[in-house]
C-alpha cells in the first residue's frame, strides 16, 4: 500500500478498535437500541447538514437500493447485534470474533467471480482462520453465550459485505452523501425503539462520554476515513484493519475493564491473524484482483469529505 494507505490503515485500526470498550461502558446506562439511535443521530447531525448544504443528497437518492443494502449491512443490523452481544460477552471476545471479516470477504469475493481469491495459500489461510474462530468459540463456550457469539459473527458478515457493495455500486457517489443518508436512515428507524427503551434516570458521566465518543469519533469521523481507505486500497484490503482491531480491543478490555485473557483468545487470536494474512496475500506474480471497478480517486473523495 502507499504511505497514504498505511496512514489511513493505522488510524482506522485504532479508531475501530476502541468502540468495543466504549460500547461496553455506554451500555451500563442505556439499552442496545437506544445506543444505536444515539450513535447514529449524533453522527447524522454532524454530516447531514454539510451534505445538504453542498447539494449532495438529492443526486444520491436514485441509488436507494444499494444505499439501503449498505445501510442495513454496515450499520442497521450489526450495531444492534453487537450492542446486544456486549451485554453478555466481553469486549475483548467481541473484537476478536470480528477479526473473521477478511476471511468472509475472501469467500464473498470468490463467489462473485474472483477465482484467484482462493488459491492454495488463501485457501490455507481460510482454513487456519476458521480454525481460529472455532477455537475461540469452543474454548470460551463455557464462559460466554454461544448465541451472543453467533450475533458477533453475523456482524462480521455484514462488515465484510457492506464495503464490497459500496465499491461496486456507490463508488461514483460522494462518501459524505452515502454516510449522511445511511446514518440518518438508521437514526429514524431506531427512534421508536429508542423512545420505548429510553433510560428512566440520567446515565452516568462515563456512559454519556462513551456515547459522545462513539457518535463523533467512532462513527462520523471514522466512516469518512473508512471511505478514503476503500478508495485508496480497495474494498478487500480495507477489511484487513480487523487484523489490528482485536488486539486494540483485547488490550483495552484487559487494562480498562479488567477482562480476562481467556484460553480461547490465547489460542484463537494467533490463528485468526495468521489466517487473515494468508487469505489476503498478493498471489505470486500478480496483483490482488478486486471484485469491483476501481473506486474514485482518493483526492476526489478527500475533496468531498473536506
Amino acid at each position: 500500500m502507499s504511505k497514504r494507505g498505511w496512514l489511513l490503515f493505522s488510524t482506522m485500526s485504532v479508531i475501530w478498535g476502541i468502540p468495543y470498550l466504549f460500547i461496553k461502558v455506554a451500555l451500563e446506562g442505556v439499552s442496545a437500541p437506544f445506543l444505536v439511535f444515539c450513535r447514529t443521530a449524533i453522527a447524522a447531525s454532524i454530516l447531514l447538514p454539510i451534505a445538504l448544504r453542498r447539494g449532495l443528497v438529492r443526486p444520491t437518492l436514485h441509488l436507494w437500493r444499494p444505499l439501503l443494502a449498505f445501510t442495513v449491512l454496515e450499520i442497521g443490523l450489526p450495531w444492534l447485534f453487537l450492542n446486544d452481544a456486549e451485554e453478555h460477552i466481553s469486549s475483548s471476545l467481541s473484537g476478536l470474533l470480528i477479526a473473521a471479516v477478511p476471511l468472509i470477504s475472501t469467500i464473498i469475493v470468490w463467489r462473485l467471480g474472483d477465482r484467484s481469491a482462493l488459491d492454495r495459500t488463501r485457501l490455507l489461510g481460510l482454513l487456519v482462520g476458521v480454525g481460529g474462530v472455532v477455537a475461540v468459540m469452543g474454548l470460551d463456550l463455557g464462559s460466554a453465550s454461544a448465541p451472543r457469539m453467533g450475533e458477533v459473527l453475523l456482524v462480521a458478515v455484514g462488515y465484510a459485505t457492506a464495503p464490497i457493495i459500496a465499491d461496486r455500486y456507490l463508488s461514483g457517489v460522494p462518501s459524505l452523501a452515502v454516510l449522511s443518508l445511511a446514518l440518518t436512515t438508521v437514526a429514524v428507524a431506531y427512534l421508536p425503539a429508542a423512545i420505548f427503551t429510553h433510560p428512566h434516570t440520567v446515565p452516568s458521566a462515563a456512559s454519556l462520554s462513551a456515547i459522545a465518543v462513539l457518535g463523533v469519533v467512532c462513527t462520523a469521523a471514522a466512516f469518512l476515513l473508512f471511505f478514503l481507505l476503500i478508495a485508496e486500497v480497495g474494498p478487500v484490503r480495507s477489511t484487513i484493519i480487523t487484523f489490528v482491531n482485536p488486539a486494540v480491543a483485547v488490550v483495552l478490555g484487559m487494562i480498562v475493564l479488567g477482562e480476562p485473557f481467556t484460553a480461547g483468545i490465547a489460542v484463537g487470536f494467533p490463528l485468526i491473524v495468521a489466517g487473515c494474512w494468508l487469505s489476503t496475500r498478493k498471489p505470486a506474480g500478480g496483483n490482488v484482483a478486486e471484485v469491483a471497478p476501481a473506486a474514485p480517486a482518493a483526492e476526489e473523495v478527500c475533496e468531498t469529505a473536506a
